[in-house]
């Protein structure tokens, strides 16, 4: 059932004023992004029709327009998603650790978003491996998948990565599971020192090739001076990692992976209201034991805080760190099954998209909704771009 507000509806209706007042700031991604959700499922990309093979019923439907900043478009990504990650499961408890940059760090982000999130991710995969590598603590190599979000409750930039984590680890030998003590993965203390230590580092070797840009208010940054006294003041404080409780099982873990993977900064569903210019939406204070509050934005401001969590183009969200790393994984979840005496996981029954979206929604789109027939393909439905305004010529 399609939600009474949509993400859509904002931007079809103050996207073209929100673009004429901020032309000149508005990058090739953001106008990208709005020119996407304006078009989503609507004429403008094209579609099919669909009749009833008892009753005649006529349907309609256009395409998506499947960008990943898209609220409509991330289901049916995430369910295939999450059936791929089904066979890397291991018997063991999971635990899910987060990465925060502090407010300072956070503000290069986000005017040098592919190098400083390419830091995080690398920074908190090397902490990881450091810390769990040490045989003080673990002394193992250790998998993870690690999510970037951009995003806080009222739409603010705060970037972070979820990581989600199997409670143990390969011996450096290859001959033996390690596991975690029960209940505790690694020290988070140490692990905010070593991803406080190697993201500092890496930032000043970009400072130093001249990889990062500093517009406004970061101008004095520019200057050797202002980012040498940056980065003290960034080493001098402490930087928030956190390990919450193991999960009860494998199937949790994959339920709380698809709450954080393919999501983007607001869904349509917690969206309130849209009157008079005002865009009013849900949000969780976690100041006041996350009570659910309704925040009213001006919908030039509520589109300019969900533009910031774009990303660059072929920028990945998800990444997979140690022995869960693309370029080895099936060999090392094979060893790591042998170790631990796990037999291999059964092969996934193929499943078409209609499946998943059945799943996704409980209904069954291939079944007429007024008599129970079946829908049958009746015709293709070319793009319709919306038309062009008209060129104005200066002759003067």
């Amino acid at each position: 059932m399609r939600p009474m507000l949509e993400v859509a509806d904002i931007v079809r209706r103050h996207g073209p004023a929100y673009r004429q007042a901020h032309a000149a700031h508005l990058g090739r991604t953001e106008r990208r992004v709005l020119a996407a959700i304006e078009a989503c499922r609507t004429p403008a990309l094209g579609g099919h029709a669909e009749h009833c093979s008892d009753c005649g019923l006529v349907r309609y439907a256009f395409n998506s327009c499947r960008n990943r900043h898209c609220p409509k478009c991330q289901g049916l990504a995430r369910a295939e998603w999450l059936e791929a990650r089904q066979a890397e499961l291991l018997p063991v408890p999971y635990f899910h650790v987060v990465f925060t940059l502090p407010a300072p760090a956070a503000e290069i982000a986000f005017h040098n978003k592919a190098v400083v999130y390419a830091m995080l991710f690398r920074a908190a995969a090397e902490a990881l491996r450091r810390v769990a590598a040490d045989p003080r603590y673990l002394g193992a190599e250790i998998g993870a998948v690690a999510v970037l979000h951009t995003w806080g409750q009222a739409l603010h930039h705060h970037p972070h990565l979820h990581c989600i984590v199997p409670g143990g680890g390969i011996s450096p030998d290859q001959a033996r599971w390690i596991a975690c003590p029960p209940g505790f993965f690694l020290p988070v203390r140490l692990l905010s020192r070593r991803f406080r230590e190697v993201f500092l580092e890496q930032l000043r070797t970009a400072y130093a090739r001249g990889e990062l840009r500093f517009p406004g208010v970061l101008t004095t940054l520019a200057e050797p001076a202002g980012f040498a006294a940056q980065l003290d003041a960034l080493a001098g404080i402490e930087w928030v990692v956190y390990a919450k409780p193991p999960f009860a099982g494998p199937e949790q873990v994959l339920g709380y992976l698809g709450r954080y993977t393919h999501r983007v900064a607001i869904a349509n569903s917690r969206l309130v209201g849209l009157d008079d210019g005002q865009v009013s939406f849900t949000w969780k204070d976690y100041r006041q034991d996350g009570r659910t509050k309704v925040m009213t934005l001006p919908a030039d401001e509520f589109i300019r805080r969900f533009l910031q969590h774009t990303v660059p183009d072929g920028f990945h969200r998800i990444r997979h760190i140690g022995f869960l790393a693309n370029r080895h994984r099936t060999g090392k979840l094979a060893l790591c099954r042998e170790l631990l005496s796990a037999p291999p996981p059964d092969e996934p029954p193929p499943r078409s998209w209609q499946d998943r979206l059945r799943d996704l929604t409980g209904q069954a789109i291939d079944i007429c909704p007024c008599c129970g027939g079946q829908m049958l393909p009746a015709a293709t439905l070319p793009p319709r771009p919306p038309p062009r305004p008209p060129m104005w010529c200066d002759s003067s």
